[in-house]
């Protein structure tokens, strides 16, 4: 692994950079956001469009073909998949107060029976009040931020030019991406060079396998699980569908939340719950084996992606530094400081701070290797000077003979 030597002024001035890049977002974290989301989705792109210019299109061409598929599929997204959200949200709400009756007449009565606990003490009426209270602030949020919106031309305004410069700014860093990427390398001192294109590379492929790995997973998850329930007859299949898949970036934990949440649906919603409930976990259990012998093998593969506490901290502390710019930059930045730590943890584990026989030994073998060196290199001179001096003599044998023959010649 190369050494990287800087003097004291350059390591104060690389602080004084990141120190002043980190002001700079933070001041700018609210405009920037349209253009973080450009990035992303043509970080996202990127692969796509680089695999159908291997394929013999131009860069143009080939961006256009991505820009087409990923607006289609964000359009669907937004104008048909939210409005089914939101409806069902609002169904769930609506049916909480029939829910509460049924858990107070029918659940706590056969808990209490079963296992000889008094649950007398919940108060379980006081939350369909509680819902509707919330729902209607909500509505009344809701409303208050479209009256501002429409008194308010300027903020109007804002939202607009940011729902528009999103598309642009794709557009255009997908098509200039790797220009962008040969500019910053270009830009790098050609001592550290090695070093941090080293660094970016591994922090590309942590990134990209959480991004374009994880997320694809997590989406295919959320497809089958939802499917699958609204097969089987659950209400809010969609939803419930959701929350397991968006979960289950944590190894096991889309499985666990989704059969607790689906089965209470079940449990809530059927007479005869039995059959129900197999094949809500027969839906779960198909999911997994797709996911482990399909999706993962083939979107993720053997990539060391992030850890999932890390991913939950880095997202969550993000949002609390930045608010959502930090939500978006969370995860580039936790990948990136992942792969520092990473390799910090290496240098450290060779170091003699960490096992000083293990670097007393190393320079003794150093050493070791150095003398042998020098009695090769001197083994090699001997050679050299002893078979000079043989053609020598062999040279001077040659010019005697040739003197004492040219008298004979001359005669």
């Amino acid at each position: 692994m190369n050494t990287i030597t800087l003097t004291d002024s350059q390591k104060w001035l690389i602080l004084a950079v990141l120190v002043g890049t980190t002001m700079l977002l933070y001041l700018l974290g609210p405009i920037l956001t349209p253009f973080v989301l450009g990035a992303l989705f043509a970080y996202l792109g990127d692969p796509l469009a680089d695999q159908l210019e291997e394929k013999g299109l131009s860069r143009t061409t080939s961006v256009v073909i991505v820009f087409t598929v990923m607006t289609v599929f964000v359009g669907l997204l937004l104008f048909v998949l939210v409005p089914i959200i939101g409806q069902q949200i609002t169904s769930l709400i609506k049916s909480v107060p029939q829910y509460v009756d049924s858990i107070t007449n029918t659940g706590i009565p056969w808990v209490e029976e079963k296992i000889g606990v008094d649950l007398s003490g919940f108060e379980l009426e006081s939350i369909p009040e509680m819902l509707s209270g919330h729902l209607g602030e909500a509505g009344g949020v809701v409303k208050n931020v479209f009256g501002y919106l429409g008194k308010s031309s300027g903020v109007l305004f804002g939202v607009l030019a940011n729902l528009f410069l999103i598309p642009v700014v794709t557009f255009y860093m997908l098509r200039d991406w790797d220009k962008f990427v040969e500019g910053i390398h270009s830009l790098l001192p050609r001592q550290i060079e090695p070093e941090v294109s080293r660094l970016a590379s591994e922090s590309d492929l942590m990134l990209s396998a959480f991004l374009r790995g994880q997320v694809l997973v997590m989406i295919a998850l959320a497809t089958i699980y939802s499917i699958g329930l609204w097969l089987v007859g659950v209400k809010f299949a969609l939803l419930i569908g959701l929350i397991a898949g968006i979960v289950s970036f944590v190894p096991y934990m889309g499985l666990i939340v989704g059969i607790v949440i689906a089965g209470v649906a079940v449990l809530l919603q059927f007479d005869a719950p039995v059959l129900p409930l197999a094949l809500v976990a027969a839906v779960f259990g198909v999911g997994q084996v797709i996911e482990g012998a399909l999706l993962t093998p083939l979107l993720v593969g053997d990539r060391i992606g992030m850890h999932p506490v890390a991913v939950m901290f880095s997202v969550l502390a993000g949002g609390q530094l930045f608010g959502f710019f930090g939500i978006l930059v969370a995860l580039p930045v936790a990948a990136v400081l992942a792969v520092i730590v990473r390799d910090i943890h290496k240098r450290y584990m060779r170091s003699h701070l960490y096992d000083t026989d293990r670097t007393m030994i190393a320079t003794v073998h150093a050493d070791e290797v150095g003398e042998a060196s020098e009695v090769i290199v001197d083994e090699i001179a001997e050679a050299d000077a002893g078979e000079s001096e043989q053609l020598t003599k062999v040279a001077d044998a040659e010019i005697d003979d040739q003197s004492q023959s040219d008298p004979d010649t001359n005669a």
